[in-house]
């Protein structure tokens, strides 16, 4: 296993040695406490990751909370159902019956949310923990897809080796939330509901090898986290390169800016674009703004409805990879105004649908469009403004990036790749332990 030191905060971009084809499969417990894909990017990374793992001949069974994965060929699914509180009416404050008391997990499940905590990794991790107990030898290794639940420690307690995937410290999600709330209460139930916070920043640094999607994750997660560099290991994500691909047969409309967004998440940075459309609208009457993701009461909502917008702009959600991939090939521009990502997997997949993106300079976003991508800074609605119209203007660099874009995704984002590095670093966690 070679290791080359990033000049950034010393952190290890891992380089997958030859011959691993030769060693015996692994069995993998993939741990998730929310996987629908429909419902969040880790969703997306779980399946995706899952089956190029198994493609290279492991044994993979996601252990998963609800709502649950779609599961890939070669895959098996293991339940571990949770109070599921936020799909129940009332927001889950009449779910309780006699039969949770009967559970700490569950019980705590319950009290914990009713006290406005998020309460889902620490009771997976309690639950994944049992389950892996009593099935200690179906497994290898597990692979944790960022719970940085306190049961780790208690899986590794019982031999089995954990590799931690970090996405990004969702620190920079209290921190972003904080920012955008200006009423002292509401700040104070938004730090309650990130409490869990603290279990993960004692978890993190505790796991020997945890693997991130970039370097801009990597810097973040040594800062926010007191990780030891040396347990990183940098592997940019894959994308499905057979379902996100240019798709001829579908024309690219010549005013549409499509964007990935949950709407009141501050993170996502929805506001500012919204913001340069409504100035957009100007110079260009026709122009149409296409959210992925649900138009909830909220921010967003009285924001449309202030700019007098709430017809223009279309909602759109629960789609599945293949109409996924159609909006972005109807796409004229495709824009990613997150104030901070670990990676930006939307971004990434449009490029692989030869879409032109923009995407501004929040955390891994410069790193993964590279110099196929146009890139404005963080929060700044008149430089995306700018940008987009640019780019409205001219047709020949649309396309001129659209072809770099494809060229880039097809060349820096192979799931069969990073499976091979992942592989590596799991046989590295599996040796130590031996």
């Amino acid at each position: 296993m070679l290791k080359t030191p990033s000049p950034a905060v010393g952190v290890s971009e891992t380089r997958a040695p030859s011959g691993l084809a030769g060693a015996p499969p692994l069995r993998i417990a993939f741990l998730s406490y929310r996987s629908d894909p429909r419902v969040g990017g880790q969703g997306v990374y779980l399946s995706q990751a899952a089956a190029a793992l198994a493609r290279r001949g492991h044994s993979v069974d996601i252990l998963s909370g609800p709502p649950y994965p779609d599961v890939p060929e070669g895959v098996t699914l293991i339940k571990l159902p949770s109070l599921d509180l936020y799909n129940q009416p009332h927001n889950g404050h009449r779910a309780l019956r006699w039969r949770h008391l009967l559970s700490w997990t569950d019980t705590a499940e319950y009290f914990g949310h009713w006290l406005g905590k998020f309460m889902e990794p620490w009771t997976f991790g309690r639950r994944a923990a049992k389950y892996l107990r009593a099935h200690r030898r179906d497994y290898d290794v597990v692979l944790d897809n960022q719970s940085l639940s306190s049961g780790l420690l208690d899986i590794e307690r019982a031999g089995l080796p954990v590799v931690g995937v970090i996405h990004h410290p969702i620190r920079r999600d209290l921190e972003l939330a904080l920012a955008a709330q200006p009423e002292w209460g509401m700040r104070a139930l938004t730090r309650q509901w990130y409490s869990f916070l603290k279990m993960q920043e004692r978890v993190a640094p505790r796991l020997h090898e945890i693997i991130l999607p970039s370097q801009a994750a990597a810097n973040d997660v040594a800062a926010c986290l007191d990780v030891d560099p040396a347990a990183m290991n940098v592997i940019h994500l894959g994308i499905d390169q057979d379902t996100f691909k240019p798709q001829p047969d579908i024309r690219r409309r010549d005013n549409r800016i499509l964007t990935t967004a949950s709407a009141d998440v501050p993170l996502k940075g929805l506001k500012h674009l919204i913001e340069a459309y409504c100035a957009l609208l100007e110079r260009y009457p026709r122009l149409e703004l296409v959210v992925i993701g649900k138009l909830r009461e909220g921010p967003t909502a009285e924001l449309l409805d202030d700019l007098n917008l709430l017809d223009r702009v279309s909602f759109i959600h629960d789609l599945s990879n293949d109409e996924m991939a159609e909006q972005y090939a109807r796409a004229t521009i495709c824009v990613t105004p997150s104030l901070y990502e670990g990676f930006g997997l939307p971004a990434a997949e449009a490029m692989s649908c030869g879409a032109p993106v923009v995407v501004t300079d929040g955390g891994s976003l410069p790193e993964v469009v590279g110099d196929a991508g146009v890139v404005v800074p963080k929060g700044d609605s008149a430089a995306l403004a700018r940008a987009i119209g640019a780019l409205l203007d001219d047709p020949a660099r649309r396309a001129d990036l659209g072809a770099a874009a494809r060229q880039r995704a097809r060349k820096a984002f192979s799931w069969d790749r990073a499976a091979e590095t992942y592989e590596a670093v799991l046989r590295r966690a599996i040796a130590r332990k031996c």
